[in-house]
């Protein structure tokens, strides 16, 4: 939407982020518990994944394109001039285990941009990238480091165990999860556990969840569906019997014939009370600060997913917030603890593979995947 001309942002101070008691201790359990889930994981089918998102269902090229003319207050970091970036992304879902897709969990949508000049976070000084990781729900499952640790927990109790249960579980939950939007609700916990709607992904709305810098300012992302033949799939259901990747299937049948446009939006934080850094499962209102489109993501016909492409993306690649210029630098405790964790599970991945995971300079190379 256009930008309000009453938005008043309120500029970041560094008050604003204050560590919880043990965050070191958090993160160094964070980090155990999802190296368990690889570890698992890998003994199982002999390759390292993601500790979440594990399984990948679409991997597309594109361009983000930034709009020229934005506001001051918008026009900052990479946003400040016009212009446009090559762009890959990632499709997935929640779980750290592979599994059929009829456990419906909630989707994730990761875009990394390349070629994103400007002064790095601690950690990315020689890239070029900057990325987004997003789910598509406004609001992060845990409020704190601390509590996102016990939901880890608790998805580490549940990898690689009993798939079969896994998936009449789900339809349960997704009975459930119909009854309480019949009455206007919704519920992230049952979703989380596998109660999500079998929605085609490409339909989906996807939120940064966790603020980041914007600039002088901070915010949050969303990245919506703006082209005609991608918003009429918004609550599209997929046909998944007797299709264990059926959301794969759904992806390259749809960028076999055609492409697809999204917006990137960003909501500024208006109210660091009703809009806090440090809780991330609070939702900021939109009615507050409404999301603001600054760019137009475009992805032509192409492959989807491939095996190529997998084996570019899915194990040459890591999508982590911490790939970003200092003017995007992700904020509050549940990303400062995910820093060490996305470093571990790179490490993780590239040793048991024998792969160098590296942030590309451009995406010529992986174009041939494509055909």
């Amino acid at each position: 939407m256009t930008a309000p001309a009453d938005i008043r942002p309120v500029p970041y101070e560094p008050a604003f982020e204050v560590p919880e008691d043990a965050e070191t201790q958090t993160s160094f359990d964070l980090q155990t518990t999802m190296r368990d889930i690889s570890t698992r994981t890998y003994e199982d089918s002999g390759r390292a994944t993601r500790s979440v998102h594990a399984k990948s269902h679409g991997l597309l090229l594109g361009e983000l394109t930034v709009l020229d003319g934005l506001p001051e207050i918008y026009a900052q970091g990479l946003f400040a001039k016009a212009g446009t970036y090559q762009a890959v992304f990632r499709l997935s879902t929640v779980p750290g285990d592979v599994l059929d897709d009829n456990v419906s969990t909630p989707r994730g949508l990761a875009l990394k941009l390349v070629g994103v000049p400007g002064v790095r976070v601690e950690g990315s000084e020689n890239d070029t990238t900057q990325d987004f990781v997003m789910v598509n729900g406004p609001a992060f499952n845990a409020p704190n480091a601390k509590k996102f640790l016990g939901n880890v927990k608790l998805l580490a109790a549940t990898t690689d165990k009993a798939p079969n249960l896994k998936k009449a579980f789900s339809a349960v939950l997704r009975g459930a999860e119909k009854v309480v939007e019949a009455v206007g609700g919704e519920s992230v916990t049952l979703k989380t556990l596998g109660g999500h709607p079998e929605t085609n992904p490409l339909g989906e709305t996807y939120y940064s969840q966790t603020p980041m810098l914007y600039g002088r300012y901070m915010a949050k992302f969303s990245l919506a569906p703006s082209s005609d033949n991608l918003r009429v799939l918004t609550d599209a259901p997929v046909d998944l019997k007797n299709k264990p990747d059926g959301l794969r299937e759904a992806t390259v049948e749809h960028f076999a014939r055609e492409g697809g446009e999204w917006e990137l939006r960003v909501q500024l934080n208006t109210d660091v009370e009703k809009m806090p850094i440090e809780d991330a499962s609070v939702e900021w209102s939109q009615s507050e600060s409404p999301y603001v489109t600054v760019a137009r993501l475009r992805a032509g016909p192409q492959a989807g997913w491939n095996d190529a492409l997998a084996h570019a993306v899915d194990e040459g690649m890591q999508f982590n917030p911490w790939h970003a210029v200092a003017a995007h630098r992700p904020l509050g405790s549940v990303n400062r603890v995910r820093k060490a964790v996305y470093a571990m599970s790179k490490r993780f991945r590239a040793e048991r593979n024998g792969v160098d995971i590296a942030e590309p300079r451009d995406l010529e190379a992986l174009k041939s995947a494509l055909k």
